[in-house]
């Protein structure tokens, strides 16, 4: 019986693998895309292809289409056993009839991206799948760390980071970490529309909110004292993924800092809104994400700040704690 030969990308040829995957972090995230142009060619066209893969699986396991509306709900055990399936086979260097998951087999050879890696993000999906919700801080975490922090570590080897440095592999995941708070605070009201809560029943608990009340206008208060929580949260793992970003060549440290700034100013509007405004979708502008682009040159230029104490969490704590879940 004849096998088919291992090839990175199925057999696809990387030049349009990185074309489809530049098309779709363009139309799938204007931040990624914006900070992206920021990064060496080389580091640019592999930080589009982990991209794409990172946002395939999420259309499949929400059954949609570049994160738009949702569609049908039922089985995700099956949507959730494709992604699975899929990325197994672009690992082990076989076509998936997926330029998206092709994609992944290719950046996962150029990089050295491990099996390891892609079942730590894919284990958010299957959190996702079983309609998980978080009780405490911890699990909020740890739904973080799979579904940002891993692919912040998966980054992190895409820019040349060795296997070897686990503090800038921590500090990796912590930008990840930062990102996905920053989300959950901006989408309360989109995952609420989609059956969805992230925010910790023990937050709920404590600010006397009745099971799937959180919406309602009499508890608006309530729920933004935990967006601002969710933003500190952020601040906290954003200011230590700064030291690891200061040991990347500059022009990866200039575009690591602007997209840290760009997603970061969306936890503060966040944060510094009222009660009333918060909950419509914070947007970030075209000349305010030059702003940030600007900031992040000069910040790239100085010297690493000092962290005189790192965040509770931690991407190995959280990688264990999902372990002996």
């Amino acid at each position: 019986m004849r096998t088919t030969p291992k090839q990175a990308g199925g057999g696809r040829h990387r030049d349009a693998l990185v074309a489809k995957a530049r098309d779709t972090i363009e139309e799938g995230s204007k931040s990624f895309a914006f900070a992206s142009k920021l990064f060496d060619k080389v580091t640019r066209e592999r930080v589009w292809l982990l991209y794409a893969w990172c946002r395939r699986c999420d259309d499949i396991a929400d059954a949609q289409d570049m994160g738009g509306e949702l569609g049908d709900q039922s089985d995700p055990a099956k949507r959730l056993s494709s992604i699975r399936l899929l990325t197994q086979r672009a690992m082990d260097g076989q076509p998936t009839a997926d330029p998206a998951f092709d994609a992944l087999g290719l950046v996962a050879m150029e990089c050295g991206i491990t099996r390891e890696m892609t079942d730590d993000v894919i284990a958010g999906f299957a959190l996702d799948a079983k309609d998980w919700r978080p009780r405490n801080e911890g699990d909020l975490m740890q739904y973080c760390y799979h579904v940002a922090g891993a692919v912040g570590v998966m980054m992190a080897k895409v820019m040349g980071v060795q296997l070897d440095d686990e503090d800038t592999l921590d500090r990796a995941c912590d930008l990840g970490l930062a990102f996905q708070l920053a989300n959950i605070a901006r989408d309360v009201g989109e995952d609420d529309a989609a059956d969805r809560c992230y925010l910790p029943v023990e937050w709920l608990v404590y600010q006397d909110i009745e099971p799937g009340q959180h919406m309602k206008p009499h508890h608006r208060k309530e729920l933004h004292s935990m967006a601002v929580q969710l933003a500190d949260l952020m601040d906290s793992h954003a200011k230590a993924s700064r030291v690891g970003a200061h040991r990347l060549p500059f022009r990866s440290r200039w575009a690591v800092l602007s997209a840290a700034r760009i997603y970061t100013g969306i936890g503060h509007k966040v944060r510094d809104q009222g009660p009333e405004d918060w909950l419509e979708r914070v947007q970030t502008t075209k000349m305010a994400k030059l702003g940030h682009v600007f900031a992040a040159f000069f910040e790239a230029l100085g010297p690493a700040p000092k962290m005189h104490e790192m965040p509770r969490w931690n991407r190995r704590d959280l990688a264990e704690r999902a372990r002996a879940a």
